[in-house]
């Protein structure tokens, strides 16, 4: 055979071979998004409920233990503080044991320290144990962005990140019917509370063991994978993650990024959006109780409506964000839907009041959405994951204030109305300044 034959015969056989590995990694890409995606989900949807479900007994702690509005705003803000003081250390125990057996551990604690919940029995205990969930959560989210970075290329975590979140949406829904059907369980000398925090926390007990066995630290453990797809799949991610390494990101302190006054202005943003957030998550019960002689399953089903029609708003406004554009008009334009809403609540009684955080869903849900394109356009990409998770740390601290406010309010003045007054407030200067974000590429030192 002559040797441009062979050379014809040879660029003839390449396409067949890149085809060949390229539906071979695709294979395993989809076998291994059907089998962790569904699970993420789940342990997403259980994560949420066991943190948010403490805003649907706050009457109930207050019949049986005395536990007053402020002990309890602050107990139920004291998960952040424990959540943000370990974040950090969790995530790094993570790498060094791997992500299957930590996430596996989150679980279990997190579980545990839920049921528990079932025997608090003074404002001591409540806030030993709220912290201590705080604490034993920690590093769930990181661990699971780290598993995609094992797992899944670059092309696809995105699209992956995206369902994993839906996980939220979804428990925002849920957690009212399902957390309000719990509480009317009464018997074995337990409450309806009780045996609420003890079926929701040992529901996370069993699931560990599902992720435990259905999980595998590196996609070279996985024998539901062929040989093929396992050495595809492999070669791809050693490649990827020998470019990370070469990137070297930048390795900045808090401090530092902070005297950046573009950080320091996302992060107050981002600290607006979760304080309304929040305040809404732990105090929405108690003004649904107001308005009429519900059951805590019926408290439970109002209690999903305005996230219902929030996060079919949140896809609205992306839709339009993406079409007409300008982020920080839209980001803004929900921002005072958000305060309006708030404000509004404050005007009539509780059935408005319901109607109203139900349009300020509509805006805190959406600013939380379009809001993070802003700073991933301004971040040099050396720095972007440490700055998304400072802005995010710092952020989630709304969850400790707003509840905390809210409850020393309504206990020094009978009515939560200065607090809604304050989150309207905090939206409308949020609002204000995100037209101050630069969208401009910041370039690292």
């Amino acid at each position: 055979m002559s040797e441009s034959n062979e050379t014809a015969q040879a660029a003839s056989i390449q396409p067949s071979i890149t085809a060949a590995a390229s539906s071979t990694l695709a294979s395993a890409i989809d076998k291994v998004k059907w089998r962790i995606l569904p699970l993420f989900v789940v342990m997403f949807i259980v994560n949420y409920i066991d943190r948010v479900n403490i805003g649907f007994v706050r009457s109930h702690l207050a019949t049986d233990l005395g536990i007053g509005a402020a002990a309890f705003g602050f107990g139920a803000g004291l998960f952040f503080i424990g959540y943000a003081l370990f974040e950090v250390p969790s995530n790094m125990l993570l790498q060094k044991f791997g992500a299957k057996a930590w996430l596996t551990r989150i679980m279990f604690t997190w579980g545990i320290a839920a049921a528990a919940m079932a025997f608090v029995h003074n404002e001591t205990s409540f806030y030993v144990l709220r912290f201590l969930l705080g604490v034993a959560e920690a590093g769930f989210f990181p661990g699971v962005v780290y598993y995609f970075t094992q797992w899944l290329p670059n092309s696809e975590r995105g699209k992956a990140m995206a369902v994993f979140l839906s996980g939220s949406a979804i428990a925002s829904i849920l957690s009212g019917p399902i957390t309000g059907a719990l509480l009317q369980i009464e018997g074995g000398g337990l409450h309806g509370w009780q045996w609420m925090f003890i079926i929701e926390g040992m529901a996370s007990v069993v699931l560990c063991f599902v992720v435990w066995f259905r999980l595998d630290s590196q996609p070279r453990d996985a024998k539901w994978l062929s040989d093929d797809e396992r050495t595809a799949l492999t070669a791809v991610m050693a490649r990827e993650q020998a470019e990370r390494q070469a990137a070297k990101p930048q390795r900045v302190s808090v401090w530092r990024l902070l005297k950046d006054g573009q950080i320091a202005l996302f992060c107050f943003i981002y600290f607006a959006i979760q304080l309304t957030i929040y305040g809404a998550t732990f105090w929405l019960p108690s003004i649904i109780k107001k308005m009429g002689h519900f059951t805590d399953f019926q408290v439970g089903l109002f209690n999903s409506l305005p996230w219902l029609v929030s996060i079919i708003a949140m896809y609205v406004f992306a839709s339009l964000a993406t079409r007409f554009k300008h982020q920080q008009a839209w980001v803004a334009a929900a921002l005072v839907i958000s305060a309006l809403g708030m404000f509004a609540s404050t005007t009539g009684g509780p059935v408005f009041a319901f109607v109203a955080i139900c349009i300020a869903g509509v805006g805190f849900k959406a600013a939380s959405s379009l809001f993070w394109p802003i700073p991933q356009a301004y971040l040099d990409t050396r720095i972007a994951a440490a700055v998304i998770a400072l802005i995010n740390s710092l952020g989630n601290l709304g969850g400790f204030f707003a509840p905390a406010t809210f409850g020393y309010l309504e206990q020094t003045t009978g009515s939560i109305q200065g607090g809604l007054y304050g989150l309207a407030g905090a939206s409308l200067l949020a609002a204000l300044l995100v037209f101050k974000a630069r969208l401009a590429p910041r370039p690292a030192e």
